[in-house]
């Protein structure tokens, strides 16, 4: 729901807007890959049969195009679920219940996941799933980007199989205990050998460059909703990079990707499409 201001406690306001709409990092990227016009599949747990949310994620990535034969659905499970308030500024306030029975969770055959992509794209929610589709994908030596959104520890063996970590902002201080981008990457390199980069909203990308801290400044624009920004940034870097694009326009590419993304409500429901973000480009 879309409200002028967030309630204070116990009391009420009103929204001007309601939507329910898929979300989640996974999700959420898919979307943006297959509105950029990318071939994309969808692969995690998911509820069983009779939650019906389940059912009204894998109808509604279904219906942008995307493949869903590798969700595994578990009987007796239920997938999140969130409660979403948007204010005048686009910022957002998320209350989540949990799914139930997702973890511990493993893909039924990790090698025919990958058998023809060109990237894998997995985030840090459910590290055993994806560190199964990740070794397969190390196996067939096409690029792994990892959505480094939960705290974990730098030595994460997860984050070791990944050909590029793409960090939130929160998620770097809670891994490293740094709130200074660059020593927070620095801190991730001691223990990785990958490209390391880090997303901050409208303080735009940093990343190590042979040790070197660059940054690219975020596009400008009216921001409606931040929701689902960073997981656009996500799915379009890694497009971008399994088209064999040079990093400066990958990020470029993604930052753009993003920031259209902020200019519309609702999560998934608001990524851009190629056009959009081309003529963006241009212009910008």
């Amino acid at each position: 729901m879309r409200v002028e201001n967030f309630p204070a406690p116990g009391a009420k306001v009103a929204a001007s807007e309601f939507i329910i709409t898929g979300g989640g990092c996974a999700a959420n990227a898919a979307v943006a890959v297959a509105r950029l016009g990318g071939r994309v599949a969808f692969a995690g747990p998911l509820g069983g049969s009779d939650d019906h949310v389940s059912d009204r994620i894998v109808t509604d990535l279904t219906a942008e195009g995307i493949d869903c034969s590798g969700a595994v659905r578990v009987p007796g499970g239920t997938a999140s679920v969130s409660l979403i308030l948007l204010d005048a500024q686009g910022e957002k306030t998320i209350a989540t219940r949990r799914g139930v029975k997702l973890g511990n969770v493993l893909p039924k055959d990790p090698a025919a996941l990958v058998a023809d992509a060109d990237a894998v794209l997995v985030d840090n929610r459910f590290p055993e799933f994806v560190t199964a589709v990740c070794r397969a994908a190390q196996q067939r030596k096409i690029p792994i980007v990892i959505d480094l959104d939960l705290t974990t520890k730098a030595d994460d063996p997860l984050l070791a199989l990944g050909t590029h970590v793409v960090s939130s902002a929160e998620a770097l201080y809670g891994t490293t205990g740094l709130k200074d981008f660059g020593a927070g990457l620095k801190k991730l390199a001691e223990h990785l050998s990958c490209l390391l980069a880090i997303t901050d909203g409208p303080n735009g990308v940093y990343w190590l460059d042979q040790g070197e801290v660059r940054h690219m400044p975020a596009f400008k624009v009216k921001v409606i909703d931040s929701l689902g920004a960073g997981d656009a940034f996500h799915g379009a870097f890694t497009l971008a990079l399994a088209e064999g694009r040079a990093l400066p326009d990958i990020l470029r590419f993604a930052s753009a990707t993003a920031a259209l993304k902020c200019t519309k409500f609702g999560g998934a429901s608001g990524a851009p499409t190629r056009t959009e973000v081309e003529t963006f480009l241009k212009k910008n």
